[in-house]
């Protein structure tokens, strides 16, 4: 199927007020059939978190939160969120989710450091979701075991729209592959990180890249990942370092690797403790989040974030993000209605 797509090109012809009502559809099949899979409950979440916790994510360390000050709450800033992956975390201890049970969360950030493209944005929607994991189940098998069920309802909801929109084939191939950051680098040494992801996911069409954070043999990570919320300094079974990964697709549209996802095994105090020392940044072990981990306050979890634009813009078939969000882009973006870009 996703060859027939590749030599046809089908283009897609919903206006904008049908693409609204094809966005919600995906939207809502997924996040049931998400939560349905994983076994998780929706619960609300903030647009903004107190400044100074080490709650709001650090991300790669170079992203600036927006700050801003509370009438009323005297010296101490709010920040808007970047991700919730720790906050996330507190909230299952906060609500006593039992092993096997998580949440679910549409996530609603803002990264004003963000270059825009046509993947990228300032306004980032997400699934988010953590799940309470036993001591047992800290390890690849069990990260691979989830990768591929979240994949299985990704192809669900592929089929279900294709069911309601004909104009939308299925082009996802039937299984995930699943490579290390290390193995992908020797495959193709040549490459940058990106032209590994877009070659390997031109190849199978869905991978799961495992172990990003941690540097490689030639030095450098795969890619950034913030020390404190994902284990990715951990030896696993295969031999190689790191507990967390990226669903990559090839997208055909736009003929490149499309990120749609990162997740992974979260930190334990070893591992958190290894990765602020790599990072150079053990202070933050005086912050609370910090130290609600390194006092055994917080449940072992596996969590991620699924891009719910990026799932939109996948399935829709569109060309840019913008065509599936509202958003801020500059009058140069804005323009290209005539090349076919059609802006919410």
């Amino acid at each position: 199927m996703l060859q027939e797509y590749l030599q046809t090109k089908i283009s897609t012809s919903l206006d904008l007020l049908k693409t609204e009502e094809a966005i919600f559809f995906i939207k809502d099949t997924f996040g049931k059939r998400l939560s349905r899979t994983l076994n998780l409950v929706n619960v609300s979440a903030p647009i903004a978190v107190l400044d100074g916790t080490g709650i709001n994510d650090d991300l790669n360390g170079v992203e600036k939160p927006i700050s801003f000050s509370i009438k009323g709450i005297k010296d101490q800033n709010a920040v808007i969120v970047q991700s919730l992956a720790k906050w996330k975390r507190v909230r299952l201890k906060e609500f006593n989710f039992e092993a096997g049970r998580g949440l679910l969360t549409d996530m609603r950030a803002v990264r004003p450091d963000e270059v825009l493209s046509p993947i990228h944005s300032i306004y980032v929607d997400q699934w988010d979701w953590e799940k309470h994991i036993l001591p047992g189940q800290r390890n690849l098998k069990f990260l691979k075991r989830t990768v591929e069920s979240i994949y299985e309802e990704l192809k669900a909801t592929e089929r279900d729209l294709f069911e309601k929109y004909p104009e939308f084939p299925p082009v996802l191939p039937e299984k995930i592959y699943f490579i290390h950051a290390e193995e992908l680098l020797k495959e193709f040494p040549a490459f940058t990180p990106k032209q590994r992801e877009a070659e390997i996911a031109r190849i199978f069409g869905a991978v799961f890249i495992i172990g990003i954070g941690a540097n490689l043999s030639n030095g450098e990570p795969h890619d950034g990942r913030a020390p404190d919320y994902d284990d990715w300094s951990t030896i696993n079974e295969d031999g190689y370092i790191g507990l967390n990964g990226d669903i990559i697709l090839w997208n055909p549209v736009i003929e490149r690797g499309f990120e749609l996802s990162s997740m992974g095994i979260r930190v334990n105090e070893e591992s958190m403790l290894r990765q602020l020392k790599i990072r150079g940044c053990s202070d933050r072990k005086k912050l609370l989040f910090h130290r609600m981990l390194l006092n055994n306050e917080l449940p072992l979890s596996i969590g991620g974030g699924i891009g719910q634009s990026r799932v939109c813009m996948f399935l829709l078939k569109k060309s840019h993000i913008g065509e599936v969000q509202s958003s801020i882009w500059p009058e140069s973006t804005r323009g290209q209605s005539e090349n076919g870009l059609n802006l919410l």
